[in-house]
């Protein structure tokens, strides 16, 4: 659900929607993530933004082929189907006082993922929340504060863009976010993998597949982040609120199951090019069942393997690590890998236990297209012993549950995607994706999945 910006579509008549979306439109910019370096203004100078609005409006269609299904359970993928989704989103933000900004966004969706977002642990598009409507409805997704502090001489600009006003700011700061947004917004950002309205699609290239972050079912969630940059090095902690049961549309009331968040970023240069590195941590304090537990329960009733029955109070704990690179002007690199609690039910994102992931993206300069861009990742992910064990016992996990796993494999994707800079506000993507063991079955697949992106901005 990561980034978890938008439904998908069954409707028929979605397209002529998204093609009179896209006219009115025309254009909008979303990183609909507040980046890492992207904090907000601290001083006040007379070119610093007072009142900002943006805009972005993104379209996806994804299709799976007629690929191998003998059998199918709760969370299974189907063979020959297709969704869409379409969501847009205002940005407005103003300078509240000194070093503090505020914006809200409001979201207009529609659409649903692939098997309502169900059938692949490294989920094929984060712009499929694991909730949607054949209607377009109105959320609002973010509303919260950022307050910037300075501690040093040294400053930097800030360019305008949604979630972040232009203006000034000093290199070595405080900065603390409080209010509703999204973890990612803050955490495991990576500069060429971490936006599906603008670079890969999938759930594992996107953030790592381990980092089960707090979320309510459309990704978002209230909490506060504290920022310490200081030459080369940030470090950031966090608390926010989890659902109140796994994968769920509700947050937990007064935040008795929540979650806490450290990560330790490092920039640097090789060869004169930047590059920087992450390390991610969390702790989930929540209702959560342990998967022995759970297949017992079921082998003592006669029935699958069910979580629900042996939740108790406990943790869950991971940590994931982030790495990108640019090897020249337009060609860079990434890489992450990550670990999690294989022992514990996944109660946020996704089941996996162990990822890894790491690709390229090359901008189109060498061959006269140069805001074009190619990218190019492969992913594994894969699960504990245990884990298998409740699938294979008929259980379902948050996205993945076939009713049974005689055989279980590393699910292993391939992604590609060229994106085409149709105008200076609009782009075209054209995407494919190869799973091989999707739900880590190998009797089902290797699945081919095709997509079509369309976004503009403002």
């Amino acid at each position: 659900m990561n980034r978890l910006w938008s439904p998908k579509t069954a409707s028929g008549n979605a397209r002529w929607r998204a093609a009179c979306g896209l006219a009115v439109a025309l254009g909008a910019t979303a990183p609909a993530a507040i980046p890492a370096d992207d904090s907000g203004a601290a001083t006040a100078t007379a070119s610093a933004e007072t009142v900002a609005v943006h805009g972005q409006f993104t379209y996806v269609e994804q299709e799976t082929d007629a690929f191998h299904a003998p059998y199918a359970g709760g969370n299974s993928l189907s063979p020959a189907t297709g969704r869409e989704t379409i969501d847009a989103t205002l940005f407005v933000g103003a300078r509240l006082w000194a070093g503090a900004e505020g914006w809200l966004n409001g979201d207009l969706d529609q659409g649903f993922g692939l098997n309502n977002t169900l059938g692949v642990a490294g989920f094929p598009s984060g712009a499929a929340y694991k909730v949607g409507k054949d209607q377009p409805y109105l959320r609002l997704t973010r509303a919260f504060v950022r307050q910037n502090w300075n501690l040093g001489e040294a400053t930097e600009t800030v360019d305008s863009g949604a979630n972040q006003l232009g203006g000034m700011r000093s290199r070595d700061r405080l900065v603390l976010t409080v209010g509703k947004f999204s973890v990612p917004d803050v955490f495991d950002v990576n500069g060429y993998a971490h936006d599906p309205r603008a670079d890969f699609f999938n759930w594992g290239a996107i953030d790592a597949a381990t980092f089960d972050y707090a979320a309510d079912a459309w990704g978002y969630t209230l909490g506060a982040a504290l920022e310490w940059y200081r030459g080369r090095w940030t470090t950031r902690v966090a608390f926010f609120d989890l659902s109140d049961i796994p994968n769920s549309t509700h947050l937990e009331p007064g935040a008795h199951e929540f979650q806490l968040i450290a990560e330790l970023e490092r920039r640097h240069e090789i060869a004169g090019r930047s590059g920087r590195v992450l390390l991610t941590a969390f702790r989930s304090r929540a209702r959560m069942a342990l998967l022995r537990a759970a297949v017992d329960y079921g082998a003592a009733h006669g029935t699958p393997a069910d979580v629900a029955p042996v939740r108790q109070y406990r943790s869950r704990d991971g940590i994931d690590f982030d790495l990108e690179q640019a090897l020249s002007d337009d060609l860079g690199i990434f890489a992450r890998a990550g670990g999690a609690a294989g022992n514990v039910e996944a109660y946020e994102f996704t089941d996996v236990d162990r990822s890894y992931a790491a690709g390229l993206s090359l901008k189109g300069t060498r061959w006269g297209r140069a805001h074009d861009t190619v990218g190019l990742v492969a992913m594994t992910n894969l699960i504990s012993a245990v884990r298998r064990e409740y699938l294979a016992a008929g259980g379902l996990g948050i996205l993945v549950g076939d009713g049974q796993l005689p055989r279980e494999g590393p699910e292993r994707i391939v992604e590609a995607y060229y994106q085409v800079a149709a105008f200076s506000f609009a782009q075209i993507t054209l995407d494919y994706q190869r799973v091989n063991n999707p739900g880590y079955n190998p009797q089902r697949g290797p699945v081919s999945i095709f997509a079509v992106r369309v976004h503009a901005q403002f």
